[in-house]
């Protein structure tokens, strides 16, 4: 028996309860099809409705070395940022996921906003989560639905975050960029964006790559900021480097000193490795005893 239970769970809880039926015997496909009731493929969890002064909206969904995810969930915790919404999708991984004391939560997405105090910043959608979608239907739907919800507080411009695997570790990562409009190009290469020719080669897949692209078809402006990474490591490396860019575009001041303590840890493991991998020349080969009978 479940004696209580927070707000957010109730609701979706009471929303479970409301879109689905029992299905008793049924005989036919016209029976099946009036007894069953589909869940939403997206659902959402409100807990505020804040009222933004045109929000810019940040996205940092895990990705190629966790780049956009780390750069995304710092800022929020710099910010104080306040939780808007958890978003769940049978887009998602049919899974849970646990904390450090064991207790399990199912996987999502959340969007958290940040209102500026004084005038001098803009107002902040930012949006982190534990997972994209699974499949290019799901990536669309997903992205879609956060275009939605950004039109709703009147969002004019985006910046997805992300990483760009290199296949080697860098000590000076540099940040490459996308946008969807010539000024913008020239608006980021001021503040030290990268804009290469043939890179990324291959496009910007998933919700980094989308939201511009839909955006733009939405009205937007949007930027991608791209940290350069091995793709080895969960990289606070090249999540630094884009955040830096970040806060100069958004004119927040951000602590670094938690992104580069994790840094010097990852630098520490990967030198381990490397120690490892490296052949012990000096020392002699092991005699052959094979021939010994």
């Amino acid at each position: 028996m479940i004696y209580a239970l927070d707000a957010g769970i109730k609701q979706m809880f009471q929303y479970l309860l409301d879109t689905h039926q029992k299905i008793d015997m049924v005989s036919t496909a016209d029976d099946l099809e009036k007894s069953v009731v589909f869940m939403e493929k997206i659902k959402s969890v409100i807990h505020e409705e804040p009222t933004l002064t045109d929000p810019i909206l940040v996205e940092g969904l895990p990705g190629v070395g966790n780049v956009g995810k780390l750069a995304a969930e710092h800022l929020l915790d710099q910010l104080k940022a306040v939780k808007l919404a958890d978003i769940y999708s049978v887009h998602f991984p049919p899974q849970v996921v646990l904390d450090d004391d064991g207790v399990a939560k199912l996987v999502n997405n959340e969007v958290y906003y940040s209102k500026s105090e004084d005038g001098s910043r803009p107002d902040l959608l930012i949006v982190v989560g534990d997972f994209q979608g699974l499949t290019p239907e799901g990536q669309y739907d997903i992205s879609d639905y956060l275009l939605q919800m950004a039109m709703k507080y009147n969002v004019k411009r985006i910046y997805t975050l992300g990483g760009y695997g290199v296949g080697k570790i860098l000590d000076d990562p540099r940040v490459l960029g996308a946008a969807t409009s010539l000024e913008l190009v020239e608006e980021m290469k001021e503040k030290g964006v990268i804009f290469s020719k043939g890179e990324p080669g291959s496009g910007i897949v998933g919700a980094s790559g989308l939201l511009l692209g839909l955006g733009k078809i939405y009205g937007m402006d949007a930027v991608c900021l791209m940290g350069e990474t091995s793709g080895y490591f969960v990289d606070p490396k090249g999540a630094e480097a884009v955040l830096r860019i970040l806060s100069s575009l958004l004119n927040v001041e951000i602590d670094f000193t938690d992104l580069e303590s994790k840094a010097e840890q990852i630098d520490a493991i990967a030198s381990k490795l490397k120690e490892m991998e490296t052949p012990q020349l000096d020392e002699a080969p092991p005699e052959d005893l094979r021939y010994i009978g």
